[in-house]
């Protein structure tokens, strides 16, 4: 395990350069790549024109089918009629022209009438009918003159001025009737009758309502015309609102035992269930998701300000864990050849999640739990219309952060199975929703295969993630909750070994552990860490246990025979001693590391100042503890608690007052002496520290009341 460990640190420390990191993730895309390469691949059809199909062959998914989209819509364009606008200022057009003519007929009536004035009387002559048509004719157009008959022009002059405006009002009249309908190309002639109808009975004389009629007639035109782009307008409204046609995913294209004509194998073409169609897209798309899901996997371990040595080991340890849930779920999916619908639901979704959560993060186990999700929506897809298989997805998803979720922080073995089987639970349900949400018929066997592997998948979950535990703890050397909390168990080795032989030593151990987990938790520090590491931060003692004051109850002391520099020395041993201990029996190094720091390079005052009586040239140096300092916010405070609580234990009578005075002194000291320079805590936390170790300790030494029987035996004694 030891190699296996040191394997996996030269990993560890490869990852930081970026061409190892690069590769690290390479790795993972080939993996991923590789795993769901076949389950995205088309499937391909060894199909001829005209053979009999001998499946049901389905869509594997949704494709537009353009050719029948655009039969659809040229159906739509020619059912659309020929649009033909009605132009009303012709009608406008038409009356002024009759009206213009009638004007100007009255115009030459009034020119001759002033001619004949000018004229003598003895050779007064009126211009013969002839003449004056003539004259009116003069006044109009050619295209006029070429469509009215003289007989018209004749009536008009032979008419007076009232008659005339009679005539024109009677004539427009008509006119607008007439006009203000549609009147088409067919429909000129039927015009033109009706405003001789109504011409034909009025009471002007027989020439002028002849003139009147023919007007009325010449008058009347087309005033309806085919309109091309209201037309082309409208049929392409009507080719725009016909749908896609669509060939939808699952469809049925064939039926068993159909013929394949030309239709079917031209949709089957189209889907790309042909072998002589290749497809590339799905690669692409799965290439793309697979990018995604690196993407975020790289932000997530990137974007977070831990120490490099620490997200290089979450790093590797989430690639193998990952790379372990691929492998799972890439062996249950190949059994789906079986044909059993309920294969994928045996898959451990739960086990990556909780195994994260307990090495890593919440949130990455989180992260894991949504691309296992995905990857088992493509993995599972085996019976089902195309590619993704949401039910599989959603069971996946579901499972995986009920483990996450549910999962105690206290981290027991009890604690993960206690998560399997809300696992299992919400395995159940989850499996009652994708069943019933669609409706579908169900047998009681099918229900209870499928809550077969709903309870196999939770409890399987539960049951690797306890086997693996372990394993990836030691190759790792990571100190997780579970690893603490078994740590803190008395019946360890080390610690009954520190009961057994140094039981005072045990105590104080105990009593350090209630101090320094209360500290560390006021400040946001890891509370089990400081207790566990209270626990064996003496271990070193059990060597010589009589030479602490702690285990001298009923002996003498030593140090009374002894010279301060050797008492000094076995004093300051116990640090190295209680170091190759811990070694020895392989606890993790962050209890190590607090069992070698938790005093520092504190000196020694009590023996060195004796050593001064003796020899006032002594060496402060040869009285320190030879450290290292704390590195950690718990180190320094088991430090401290381990100072405060020896010295509160020599208080013969402890008061509030004299407590927090001590213990101020005590962390000034330290402060001083410069032992906390070397780890992360602020002045704020020394703060918070120093004062929830007043509050504890008043409430451990806290004065009692002295019952009159006892007054009296301590009088007596």
């Amino acid at each position: 395990m030891d190699k296996l460990q040191q394997h996996f640190i030269r990993v560890r420390k490869l990852l930081d350069i970026t061409f190892f990191r690069v590769l690290f993730f390479l790795i993972l895309g080939i993996v991923l790549y590789t795993a769901m390469f076949s389950n995205v691949k088309p499937e391909k059809l060894n199909l001829s024109l005209f053979s009999i199909a001998e499946k049901t062959i389905r869509s594997p998914g949704t494709v537009e089918d353009k050719k029948s989209t655009e039969i659809k819509r040229k159906e739509a364009r020619d059912q659309v009629q020929d649009v033909y606008a009605v132009k009303k200022e012709y009608t406008q057009n038409r009356v002024d022209l009759i009206t213009s003519i009638f004007e100007t007929a009255a115009e030459v009536n009034d020119e001759v009438k002033d001619d004949m004035k000018k004229q003598d009387n003895s050779q007064k002559k009126e211009p013969s009918v002839s003449e004056k048509a003539e004259r009116l004719k003069g006044k109009l157009t050619s295209t006029v003159n070429k469509d009215l008959s003289n007989q018209v022009f004749s009536a008009l002059v032979q008419a007076n001025n009232e008659e005339l405006a009679i005539a024109k009002d009677l004539t427009v009249t008509a006119i607008n009737n007439v006009m203000t309908k549609r009147i088409s190309a067919d429909e000129v002639e039927n015009a033109k009758k009706r405003v001789e109808e109504e011409l034909k009975y009025t009471t002007l004389n027989d020439n002028l309502r002849m003139a009147a009629i023919e007007l009325g007639r010449y008058a009347v035109i087309q005033n309806e015309f085919y309109d091309p782009a209201a037309t082309e307008e409208l049929r392409r409204q009507a080719a725009e609102s016909v749908e896609p046609v669509k060939i939808l995913q699952g469809q049925i294209i064939v039926e068993e035992g159909k013929l394949i004509n030309q239709e079917i194998f031209r949709q089957l073409k189209l889907v790309g269930l042909l072998q002589t169609e290749q497809s590339f897209r799905p690669f692409i798309g799965l290439m793309v998701l697979i990018i995604i899901i690196l993407s975020g996997i790289y932000y997530y371990f990137y974007q977070t300000k831990s120490l490099p040595e620490k997200r290089q080991t979450d790093l590797l340890l989430f690639g193998i864990i990952f790379i372990l849930s691929i492998f799972i779920m890439k062996i249950i999916s190949m059994l789906q050849v079986f044909n059993f619908p309920w294969i994928g639901y045996l898959f451990p979704a739960a086990m990556g999640g909780m195994l994260i959560k307990i090495l890593i993060d919440e949130k990455l186990a989180i992260l894991l739990s949504l691309v296992l999700a995905v990857c088992g929506s493509i993995l599972f897809n085996e019976g089902v219309s195309g590619t993704l298989n949401f039910s599989e997805g959603i069971y996946i998803l579901f499972s995986a952060l009920a483990g996450v979720l549910f999962l105690s922080k206290q981290n027991q073995r009890l604690k993960i199975l206690q998560a399997g089987l809300y696992s299992v639970l919400v395995n159940l349900l989850s499996i009652v929703v994708i069943m019933y949400l669609p409706n579908g018929q169900f047998s009681g066997l099918e229900f209870g295969y499928y809550f077969i592997a709903a309870f196999v998948s939770g409890i399987g979950s539960a049951v690797l993630t306890i086997g693996l535990l372990p394993f990836l703890e030691a190759s790792f050397g990571i100190l997780s909750t579970i690893k603490l909390i078994e740590l803190s168990n008395p019946n360890h080795p080390l610690l009954r070994k520190i009961l057994t032989e140094a039981p005072g030593t045990y105590h104080h151990s105990v009593m350090v552990a209630n101090l320094a987990e209360s500290a560390c938790e006021a400040i946001g520090a890891n509370g089990l860490l400081a207790r566990v590491g209270s626990y064996y931060h003496d271990i070193g003692k059990t060597r010589r246990p009589n030479f602490f004051i702690e285990n001298q109850m009923h002996h003498d002391n030593p140090h009374d025979r002894l010279p301060p520099e050797k008492s000094a020395s076995i004093i300051i041993a116990h640090v190295t001693d209680g170091s190759s201990i811990l070694k020895k029996h392989h606890l993790p190094k962050e209890i190590v590391d607090i069992a070698e720091q938790h005093h520092g390079t504190t000196l020694l005052k009590y023996f060195y100042h004796k050593a001064l009586q003796d020899d006032p040239e002594t060496q402060e140096k040869a009285f320190r503890y030879p450290g290292p300092r704390a590195q950690s916010k718990e180190s320094a405070v088991v430090g401290i608690a381990d100072s405060v609580e020896a010295a509160v234990r020599s208080l013969s009578q402890p008061t509030p007052e004299s407590i927090e005075s001590l213990i101020r002194k005590i962390v000034a000291d330290r402060l001083s002496d410069g032992q906390l320079n070397e780890c992360d805590l602020t002045l704020k936390e020394i703060e918070m520290v120093t004062h929830t170790l007043c509050e504890t300790v008043k409430g451990i030494f806290h004065s009692r009341i002295e019952y009159p029987e006892t007054i009296k035996k301590v009088k007596e004694a």
